[in-house]
């Protein structure tokens, strides 16, 4: 089992590039926000491998006599959906991990359609979000 990072590496922001709404105080409160759902998803993707570990290992020690076909089926059905339920959690945690970047190059918190500010509220219910609710459903 391969561990994510806890905290990834920090890259000098662009002192030019500073476009985001936000100051240094809010955008701390964000980025300790999404470093807590990081740790969080992170911790739920460690917690479905063992139990996928765990569903592998019950899977061997069964016999064909004390195991029936349809419970077999049932099984892999599950197995295949704890994986697919890894990989959204793992695609999650890389939404976090460039909303950390966008802190980090003060560029957080502005709609990458619109190029107006987020709302504060969306962010803080959806701290990964690229898009601002007008950006998202096609308003100008």
């Amino acid at each position: 089992m391969s561990e994510l990072p806890i905290e990834t590496p920090i890259l000098p922001p662009d002192p030019n590039e500073r476009r985001t709404p936000f100051t240094d105080e809010e955008l701390e409160e964000f980025r300790q926000l999404i470093l807590k759902k990081r740790r969080e998803a992170i911790e739920d993707i460690e917690s479905m491998k063992a139990q996928l570990a765990n569903a592998r290992d019950h899977a061997e020690n069964d016999t064909a006599y004390s195991f029936h076909m349809a419970d077999a089926g049932t099984d892999a059905m599950e197995r295949e959906k704890m994986y697919l339920m890894v990989a959204r959690e793992q695609k999650y945690v890389g939404y976090l991990e460039r909303a950390l970047e966008r802190i980090r190059h003060k560029t957080y918190g502005v709609c990458k359609v619109t190029g107006k500010p987020i709302a504060k509220e969306r962010l803080m219910v959806v701290p990964h979000t690229e898009t601002s609710v007008e950006g998202k459903t096609g308003r100008r």
